[in-house]
Order: C-alpha cells, then sequence, then structure tokens
C-alpha cells in the first residue's frame, strides 16, 4: 500500500530525531566506551535508512544539525559517509573491510576537458599502478572504466552506495563499464578536477593503504603513483597540463580536492593568460572581492592587464567547510597570486553581490574601480571557451 506524502514526511521527522539523538549523544561522550555505544546505534540507523533509500530522513538530520552549529553535525556527517564508502562483507577468505576510493586530477587547457571511458588498456595500467604503489599488498582493486568530472559523480548518499555496490560486484573483474548515458552533461572551465574511482578490499582490521603498513609515507606514496600514471594520464588529457593527486577515501579525496583546486585554477589562469597574450605575470593585475548574499559565499578575482580596463577573465574562489569571512582567505588567495608571478594585487573592502551576466549566466568578476563586470578577452587573444573555474 502506498503512502501519502505527509505521512512519509512524518515518519522522516521521526527518523531526522532518532539521527540526531544518537549524533548529539556521540557529541557529548566522554569515553571510548561510551563512544563505541553510540557508534554502533549510529551506524545501524543510517545503514536501515540508506537500505530503505530514504534520503530525506539523512538530510533532515543534517540539516537541524547544522543550523544548531553542533559538534553533533561533524559526528553524523562522517557517520554517513563512512556508512556510504566503506562496508565490512563476509566472503571464504573471512571478512574483508571494502572501501570506495576516489584518485583525482587536476587538469586544465584551452580545449575542453575531457570526460571519457577509459579503455580497458589503461583501466588495467591505473589498477596496476594503485596496487603497485598505493594500496597494502594482501588487497584488490577494482576501477571504473571512467573518467569523471565533479558534474558526473553521484549526487546522493544513496547513489554512492549503490555505485559502491555495483563496484563490489566487479572486483574479480578488476574493471567496472560505466554507462555513459546515465551520466550527467559537463560544465567546461579552463581548470578543473577528473576522478578516476575505485574500490578496494582487504582483509578486515589489516591494512588498506601502504602507508598504512610503516614502511613509506603519503608523501612517497603519492610521488611514486604521479610518476606511475604520467603515460596514462597524459592519454587521457592530451594538451593538457594536469596534476595527480593521492588517492584516498571517497569522501576525503573529494574535498582534498575541492580545496586543491583553488590554487591550481589561479596557476593555470596565469599560465593560460601569459600564453595567450604574450605578456609576463607581472603584466597582470588581480582584483578580489568577496561577494555576499546574506553572508560571504565566494571571493572572485578578477584579472587585467596593467593599464587597461577591461577584465578579461576571473576565478571563483569558493569558500569550503567552516571558512568565513574571519577566516585568513583573502590571505591565501594573495600569497598564490604573488607564488604565480603577479605583483599588483588590489582587495576591494566593500561587500559586493554575487551577480550573474543575465544573457549566458557566467559570474561578474571586480575589476580595479570596485565594479562587477563580465569578463571578455581581447580580440586578440584566443577564446578559451570557457570560463575558470
Amino acid at each position: 500500500m502506498k503512502t501519502s506524502p505527509s505521512s512519509r514526511r512524518g515518519r522522516a521527522s521521526r527518523e531526522a530525531d532518532r539521527l540526531v539523538e544518537l549524533a548529539e549523544g556521540l557529541a557529548q561522550s566522554g569515553s571510548r566506551a561510551e563512544d563505541h555505544f553510540w557508534e554502533s546505534r549510529l551506524d545501524g540507523e543510517i545503514d536501515a535508512l540508506l537500505q530503505n533509500n530514504d534520503e530525506g530522513s539523512l538530510n533532515a538530520a543534517l540539516d537541524r544539525l547544522a543550523d544548531r552549529e553542533s559538534r553533533a553535525y561533524e559526528e553524523l556527517a562522517d557517520a554517513i559517509e563512512g556508512r556510504v564508502e566503506h562496508v565490512l562483507v563476509r566472503s571464504s577468505d573471512g571478512q574483508r573491510d571494502v572501501l570506495l576510493f576516489a584518485a583525482p586530477v587536476l587538469a586544465w587547457s584551452r580545449m575542453p576537458l575531457p570526460t571519457r571511458v577509459l579503455g580497458t588498456k589503461i583501466t588495467e595500467e591505473i589498477r596496476q599502478a594503485l596496487k603497485a604503489h598505493v594500496f597494502a599488498d594482501d588487497t584488490d582493486v577494482v576501477v571504473a572504466d571512467y573518467f569523471f568530472s565533479p558534474d558526473q559523480l553521484p549526487e546522493s548518499f544513496g547513489e554512492t552506495a549503490e555505485f559502491r555496490t555495483s563496484l563490489m560486484s566487479h572486483l574479480s573483474d578488476g574493471r567496472l563499464p560505466v554507462d555513459t548515458g546515465s551520466l550527467n552533461e559537463t560544465a567546461q572551465f579552463l581548470a578543473d578536477q577528473r576522478y578516476i574511482l575505485g574500490v578496494v578490499a582487504g582483509p578486515a582490521g589489516k591494512a588498506l593503504f601502504k602507508w598504512q603498513e610503516g614502511m613509506v609515507n603519503r608523501e612517497e606514496v603519492h610521488a611514486a603513483w604521479n610518476q606511475a600514471v604520467e603515460k596514462s594520464l597524459g592519454e587521457l588529457l592530451p594538451a593538457c597540463g594536469f596534476e595527480p593527486m593521492l588517492p584516498r577515501a571517497y569522501y576525503v579525496a573529494c574535498r582534498d580536492a575541492d580545496r586543491a583546486a583553488r590554487p591550481f585554477s589561479i596557476s593555470a589562469s596565469v599560465a593560460f593568460l601569459c600564453t595567450t597574450l604574450s605578456i609576463t605575470p607581472n603584466n597582470l593585475v588581480a582584483t578580489i572581492a568577496g561577494c555576499y548574499n546574506r553572508q560571504l559565499e565566494e571571493y572572485r578575482i578578477g584579472f587585467q592587464v596593467a593599464d587597461e580596463e577591461e577584465v578579461i577573465h576571473g576565478i571563483v574562489w569558493p569558500l569550503l567547510g567552516a571558512e568565513d569571512e574571519m577566516s585568513d582567505v583573502i590571505e591565501e588567495v594573495e600569497t598564490v597570486l604573488k607564488d604565480s608571478g603577479l605583483v599588483r594585487i588590489e582587495v576591494l573592502r566593500q561587500r559586493m553581490p554575487m551577480e550573474y551576466c543575465d544573457d549566458c549566466g557566467a559570474p561578474l568578476y571586480p575589476n580595479t574601480e570596485g565594479e562587477m563586470v563580465h569578463a571578455e578577452l581581447p580580440e586578440t587573444g584566443e577564446p578559451s571557451g570557457a570560463h575558470l573555474h
């Protein structure tokens, strides 16, 4: 018998109440023993909601705790992400930890960045590189046969858990074919992220990553991974600058990529503009402005050529996590701009609106006069085909 929207809403409210109660209990815990009590019950509730595809209750509980600015929000978010990306399964070899991972790649190009099927050869090359340089010896790895953009990642907790399950079913093959027809279209930016996704499985309680074994550290793993996949990524990203990031558990890898993409976009922008306009970085002027709705949402950076009025390009620097107007974000942006070779950097102290072009929807960027304007390359420059991320 189908339930009405009102009865579903009532049940979702009760489920959300229970999640909030358990998360607050965990946040207020005073011992490892009490932690285990709250965690086990919270995990059970989350598993049941994921199994029932009850995304609404999960998000409702997170929204309530976010409004309270409670530590319980972090506890609940960590618990949900943990249950989505990790599962303990029984096999003929005993219990095994199964973890969804992501290997992000930062990339930029004058041409649209590709999203594409990896192909059997490159998928296997990447899988072998992961097994040899990233994951512990006694693990199995499966890789999805697609090079994902951020727009094509699973959108919900339930979809992410289902994707992990699909990968698990292909562990023996080492490769998951991807239905490309079901993927979203990709917004094009000069600089953006791409993702290799997969699952690693190993004996329960044992190391999954090389650095857990104590023989190498994360930096050494990262360096070995970069070297091992340079050729394969070069085939996937022709005529692109790229920077592979350390493969990690899915959610933390995605957050790592979002954070690293901000300075990477500045470096890519400066390189692009200098190459396209045949100038050096000290010929560029950058203007930084904080853009607000009710509160600070992001910083926008407009680029001009010295002694010229037009904004020729722009970058959005979104706030992440707990960042706000009291954070040292402007100092970080200035440091990256200076490291990229810029000498003249203007910071607007007034609150600027989140304005977009009425015709094309692109963000407007600040100029040195304190105005929000459209970014346009001069006619002598090469069109990028996309604004900067």
